[in-house]
């Protein structure tokens, strides 16, 4: 409830603006929350497609806005799994490992001993590092970045500053991916809102629009995944762009899920900030970090500043943080950001690109 405090104060509207309730699976649905807050809202909304859910809720809000069917969309993430008792995302059953029902993951995945979620991005960089010659180093130097954001952040979990020697000296948790090649498990909560843009100058803070959005997901299992080193960012980037009518040499901020730094680097070349194989390359010689050319999860990412299971909602407060210039790692003139979140297993991607109004 305090994070959704927040958001109200944030934007200076009350519980009883909201009319359509957005959340994504855990401990409640759309129904249970709206419940909890006492709201009977005209639009409901529990799409669960993993760390990407919440932009897919920026994508169906805009939607429901623009139709009328509602007027102010809240949108909720909260989980707690460092609490006592709780899962770890890495011991956390995935849908499908019910042994009790058939399922793609259960026939061919599991008795293998395949390790998931870590498993299938292990299987992604692998890949990757075949085909394209790609180096632990360069994966490394994600790491590095993303740190480097996370050391102004008071907020991050980790604000000590590492080298690559740091990432590769760190142990495997699955080869290729080191430790410090893997996002973190903390508790954490976020929350949005979206309103019609002529009431949203009205409120409280300065606008951002929702300039483009798009989505795709290609399989549900790894194993079923079309080519490892090509996600859905490919088909949902290009389109959230055409939306928006930008090119990525346009994009200010990229705000990219870093659930392990290889789900960054295929990010970076299937939404056109490298060609596809470039990626390596791309990321050396601090390009993501402090003063480089494409500023990439300038809160610290969920490699170092948060991450509770779905990191998508944090890449969109950020997003609005660095367009309204109150980041911890302000982007100095910051007009367009782009949000881009990855589900499940390399799976559903969705693009989400935000502006000033200068940018519209």
């Amino acid at each position: 409830m305090q994070v959704i405090r927040e958001a109200l104060d944030d934007a200076g509207l009350s519980l009883s603006d909201v009319d359509g309730v957005f959340t994504a699976g855990g401990p409640m649905s759309s129904l249970e929350l709206a419940e909890y807050l006492g709201l009977q809202p005209r639009y409901t909304d529990s799409t669960s497609t993993g760390g990407s859910s919440y932009q897919i809720h920026v994508e169906h809000a805009a939607a429901a806005i623009a139709a009328g069917l509602c007027e102010v969309a809240l949108s909720v993430y909260a989980a707690t799994p460092r609490a006592p008792g709780a899962l770890r995302p890495g011991r956390r059953p995935m849908p499908g490992w019910d042994p009790g029902r058939p399922s793609v993951r259960a026939e061919w995945e599991a008795p293998y001993g395949l390790r998931m979620p870590i498993g299938g991005y292990a299987l992604a960089a692998s890949r990757h590092m075949a085909v394209y010659d790609t180096t632990p180093e360069q994966l490394a130097a994600i790491a590095v970045s993303t740190r480097q954001w996370a050391t102004s952040n008071p907020r991050a979990r980790h604000r000590d500053a590492i080298e690559i020697s740091d990432v590769l000296d760190s142990p495997y948790v699955c080869e290729p991916l080191h430790r410090l090649d893997c996002c973190l498990v903390t508790d954490g909560a976020g929350a949005v809102l979206l309103t019609r843009a002529d009431r949203a100058r009205d409120l409280r803070k300065p606008p951002v629009s929702v300039l483009g959005t798009g989505t795709c997901h290609t399989h549900a299992s790894i194993s079923a995944m079309p080519d490892l080193t090509v996600t859905g960012g490919a088909v949902s980037g290009p389109r959230a762009f055409s939306m928006a009518g930008i090119v990525p040499s346009d994009v200010d901020v990229l705000l990219s899920y870093d659930s392990f730094t290889i789900t960054v680097l295929l990010s970076l070349e299937d939404l056109g900030f490298c060609k596809k194989g470039e990626g390596g390359p791309f990321v050396e010689d601090g390009r993501l970090g402090p003063g480089g050319a494409l500023p990439t999860n300038t809160n610290g990412g969920g490699l170092s500043f948060t991450h509770p299971g779905q990191y998508g909602m944090f890449l969109l407060v950020e997003a609005v943080r660095q367009l309204r210039g109150e980041s911890t790692g302000q982007v100095e003139g910051a007009e367009i950001a782009v949000a881009h979140g990855s589900g499940g297993v390399l799976s559903a991607m969705s693009t989400v690109v935000l502006g000033t109004d200068a940018a519209r």
